[in-house]
């Protein structure tokens, strides 16, 4: 399948096809079921993200920790699966900021 350049917004948790319709970070070249497995991930992250804020631990042994992991870990996947199938600027600028830490 032919692949297109999608945008992507990690902030925004948004995969789009045209340029100028809202602002992004990164450029991937992908297929269909590519930028759908991206959203996929992004909705995902947002879920964990949803979790981590929603509750408050005052004590130091609750499972706010284990929270952000999961959080931590969603990110990660989604900055993997960016980087796979980014563009090569993306793909610099992500190496550049070091964004993964298995390619540092």
């Amino acid at each position: 399948m032919e692949k297109s350049t999608y945008y992507v917004s990690v902030q925004s948790r948004s995969v789009l096809t045209e340029q100028g319709a809202s602002a992004y970070e990164w450029e991937i070249e992908a297929t269909p079921e590519e930028a759908d497995q991206v959203r996929i991930e992004l909705d995902m992250m947002q879920e964990k993200d949803e979790e981590m804020t929603g509750y408050l631990f005052p004590w130091p042994d609750t499972p706010q920790q284990s929270s952000n992991v999961l959080f931590q870990s969603s990110l990660d996947k989604v900055y993997r699966t960016i980087y796979q199938l980014g563009t090569p600027a993306t793909r610099q600028q992500m190496e550049e900021l070091r964004l993964l830490s298995d390619l540092t």
